[in-house]
């Protein structure tokens, strides 16, 4: 990567310009133990509409101080920032211009060689391009711009930055439905899974995209995957510095696949090292975050006479959530029993079996 793509990527922004426009910143089981089948939106690429985008050139953008590295690979999920900048009224599409050439110019002031984002939402709803070749490049399909937006993913993930402070406030209607409508079209241009969309704090310590706007981003993934007509079953994404019941299923499905790692409900360096490995052994990007993706090759389906750490995961989650049984590892009648009634209370099929649609049930 280039020097400038190194460099601290949250974005903060504090200069004001005039006008008090700021700048943003931002193992196994016995018994026939079944994998998932992969989600339902794992095709290629998907027709939809492009949203209107202004470009570098429209919006007057400097031209960047060294060249832009455009990679000959695909992006593998979509990152959402906010621009940690005042929730303005001003929606028009002058002050979005306004709005990307100060972020530009702010990363200029970073040392950086352009914009470090690919897209920027205004509060009224327009998008325009970041940093330059990003348009060109998703129109096309095959490439991706290297952006500077999260330092260690800048190479597979298209960074997207919303104009606004989402700590407690949520994003304005027409902020949030170009979003959907933006990573909408890079998921059917790049082939990207509608549950591959992450907050900035999702990869590294930093408040980004704020609370509110981080609690919108499961109904996010469900609102671009009904923008593209698929089906899909979204998994609450579970990473670093996380402890629970949720974690300790994670760890126990670890060492059911065979990695070795304790399962002591918290989420360290241990166990992001051990889902990194599992995600390079499944073929996915080893970034140590468990999202839908990880979570759909992760759990085993278990019934009646299996036994292991798969039975174990879920004979804990029943627990936690006051069913009476033993956390033995062992898939008995009591066992059964409890995954009966609690599929029974989830309006599930009551059958007793543990499939991806109960296991979704139970780590939510």
């Amino acid at each position: 990567m280039n020097t400038p793509t190194n460099r601290r990527e949250v974005l903060r922004w504090g200069a004001a310009l005039a006008g008090g426009l700021l700048l943003a910143g931002c193992g196994l089981n016995k018994g026939a133990l079944l994998d998932p089948p992969p989600p339902a939106n794992t095709l290629d690429t998907l027709a939809v509409a492009a949203p209107p985008v202004a470009s570098t050139a429209t919006w007057k953008a400097q031209p960047p101080r060294e060249a832009i590295t455009l990679l000959g690979t695909r992006p593998t999920r979509v990152i959402v920032h906010h621009t940690a900048s005042a929730n303005v009224t001003d929606t028009s599409q002058e002050h979005a211009y306004a709005l990307a050439r100060s972020i530009q110019q702010s990363h200029f002031d970073r040392g950086w060689i352009d914009s470090g984002q690919h897209f920027t939402i205004s509060r009224g709803g327009s998008v325009v391009e970041g940093r330059h070749r990003s348009l060109e490049a998703a129109q096309g399909g095959t490439g991706h711009v290297r952006g500077a937006h999260c330092e260690g993913f800048n190479d597979v993930s298209v960074g997207i930055e919303n104009e606004g402070t989402y700590t407690s406030a949520t994003p304005p209607a027409a902020q949030y439905d170009a979003l959907v409508r933006l990573c909408a079209w890079l998921c059917g241009q790049y082939g990207i899974p509608a549950t591959e969309l992450y907050g900035h704090r999702d990869f590294v310590n930093t408040t980004c995209p704020g609370d509110a706007l981080y609690a919108k981003l499961p109904g996010l993934r469900r609102d671009v995957a009904a923008r593209l007509g698929v089906t899909v079953r979204v998994w609450p994404t579970t990473r670093g510095g996380q402890s629970g019941e949720r974690v300790r299923s994670v760890q126990s499905l670890l060492r059911a696949r065979g990695q070795n790692v304790t399962a002591d409900g918290a989420y360290g360096s241990a166990t992001g090292t051990a889902v990194s490995a599992f995600q390079s052994s499944a073929g996915l990007t080893p970034d140590g975050v468990v999202g839908s993706a990880t979570w759909e090759r992760l759990i085993l389906t278990v019934r009646r006479g299996d036994s292991g750490e798969a039975v174990r995961a879920v004979q804990g989650q029943l627990a936690a959530r006051g069913y009476g049984v033993t956390v033995d590892g062992l898939f008995g009648a009591g066992t059964e029993s409890a995954v009966k009634a609690f599929q029974s209370s989830r309006g599930l099929t009551a059958d007793g079996v543990v499939g991806p649609n109960t296991w979704l049930a139970l780590v939510e």
